[in-house]
């Protein structure tokens, strides 16, 4: 629950309009007060900012202000983790450490972006509105997300090792699948060995595979979220902190759990095959049943491309489309 307190610890959450209704944000109250993730901004649909005070109020019940916030330090570059990192910057100057991959992909031109997500949506089988949803969407997403994490605001960029994150030493873990350049942080934290987990091991439910929606990788988002899977598993944990869900103790669980959902979720999908549906939006349709099907069609593509690669699907294309069957 938000302003629930764990020691040296302090788990700050915001609303969201998805399950599980929260996302959360850590303020590690060390010498140098560190923030892990930015939060979620109210008006994240891209209205006028009119940030609530979730985040201020929470940081006065522990005696802070948003100017003491000395370093702030960003998991992946998702609007629910760094919707108030404009406020945060503007008001204490802090020390932005991100991961490597961001730099790069926010220096993507957006015309190219939409061009390469036209061209792999299509060949999806993707078309008419549907098709200038999903190039809209990504080209707002890059343009959003860029404008709340600018380039230029960060000061250090993380690649996979030890990190010093202010006063805090840290081993970054590399996590990609839900988003490619997505970092975990194992470090010390009152007597434990923590996780600070952004959007992996998370006890409710298996992060998405979004990695980077649909552009060109698409194809590899499966086999980094094993990777990710296999990182996470070689490493001792006592207690995660994630962004969604509760506080445990449960890493071990949760991770071979995770694993055995995106094999079944595999299986799933092959199954989807051998029923008749080939192509993407047929299967994520299928998928999402009653919920919304846009978070579906990245994981249906990605998990496809997939199936193809390891030899447990087809691919016929027509007409520029990709037709899927069992093999």
């Amino acid at each position: 629950m938000s302003g629930t307190r764990l020691s040296s610890v302090r788990r700050i959450e915001f609303a969201v309009d998805w399950p599980p209704g929260h996302v959360a944000a850590y303020l590690l109250d060390l010498d140098e007060p560190v923030l892990v993730d930015a939060g979620m901004r109210s008006d994240y649909d891209g209205g006028d900012e009119h940030p609530d005070d979730t985040l201020d109020a929470a940081l006065a019940e522990t005696g802070y202000e948003l100017a003491d916030i000395e370093h702030l330090v960003v998991t992946h570059p998702h609007v629910d983790h760094v919707g108030q990192a404009p406020r945060i910057i503007e008001a204490a100057d802090p020390t932005v450490y991100a991961p490597v991959g961001v730099r790069e992909r926010f220096d993507r031109d957006v015309d190219a972006l939409a061009e390469r997500v036209r061209d792999n949506a299509s060949a999806a089988g993707i078309a008419g509105d549907q098709l200038d949803e999903a190039v809209e969407m990504a080209v707002e997403s890059l343009r959003r997300d860029r404008s709340l994490l600018p380039p230029d605001a960060v000061d250090e960029w993380l690649d996979s090792g030890p990190v010093e994150l202010g006063p805090l030493s840290a081993e970054a873990v590399h996590v990609p699948g839900h988003q490619a350049d997505h970092l975990a942080f194992l470090t010390d934290l009152d007597g434990e060995r923590a996780l600070l987990a952004g959007d992996m091991a998370l006890e409710p439910f298996r992060a998405v595979l979004l990695h980077d929606g649909l552009d060109d990788g698409y194809v590899d988002a499966v086999d980094g979220f094993y990777a990710a899977l296999d990182r996470l598993a070689d490493l001792e944990v006592d207690r995660v902190y994630p962004g969604h869900g509760p506080v445990h103790d449960q890493f071990d669980e949760v991770v071979e759990r995770d694993r055995d959902r995106l094999d079944a979720q595999l299986d799933r999908i092959e199954g989807k095959l051998s029923e008749g549906l080939r192509t993407v939006p047929g299967v994520a349709m299928a998928l999402a049943g009653d919920r919304g099907v846009r978070y579906m069609i990245p994981e249906a593509m990605s998990a496809l491309a997939h199936l193809e690669r390891t030899g447990r699907a087809t691919v016929t294309v027509e007409d520029g489309v990709r037709y899927y069957d069992p093999a």
